[in-house]
């Protein structure tokens, strides 16, 4: 049985590129979410005027990889104390916020901030909304960072965050040969 996860913090394809990697993480899409139009694409959601956020869109195994674990770990691939924006990306698009599909994850996510919160010296930003409509994202968009690792920003700013990634969550990553 499995659940869903959707997180926004900046740019999709680096948090795609890492929970994709996961033990117990069955599908990943990239994707928009929490916008008030009645769709969504990636040139509508770069203009700001849509309200949604990029986001990735998971479907896990609880019994072998729980939503705290996810969240540990979405908070190691962004900053959550910085409002709409991650590094050069700026914008509501690439706001930080948990998308949660239950009361339990509601619970969880709360949780989780209040604890995390004394390791920041700034305000953890991140909002907890109710997940609503799900757009997936362009085709061209999913799995980037592996059909593209050369591009410069996959190269130069995704390369590194999921070597520190793998380093910190190694044990609960796919081998290559599980992938």
């Amino acid at each position: 049985m499995t659940q869903l996860a959707t997180f926004a913090g900046g740019c999709f394809w680096c948090i795609e590129a890492a929970l994709a990697r996961v033990q117990g993480v069955s599908q990943v899409v990239s994707g928009y979410m929490g916008g008030s139009s009645a769709s969504a694409n990636y040139r509508a959601v770069c203009t700001g005027s849509t309200g949604h956020a990029e986001v990735v869109q998971l479907q896990f195994d609880p019994a072998q990889v729980s939503f705290e674990l996810l969240l540990e770990m979405f908070f190691q691939l962004h900053d959550p104390t910085t409002l709409n924006r991650q590094g050069n990306d700026v914008g509501t698009q690439y706001r930080s916020e948990i998308f949660v599909h239950d009361e339990l994850q509601l619970q969880t996510a709360q949780q989780f901030i209040a604890r995390k919160q004394p390791e920041f010296n700034a305000p953890i930003v991140t909002a907890i909304s109710r997940a609503s409509t799900f757009y997936p994202a362009e085709a061209y968009h999913q799995d980037y960072f592996s059909q593209n690792p050369e591009q410069p920003y996959c190269a130069y700013l995704i390369a590194p965050k999921l070597a520190k990634f793998s380093k910190l969550f190694r044990e609960h990553l796919r081998t290559e040969a599980q992938a």
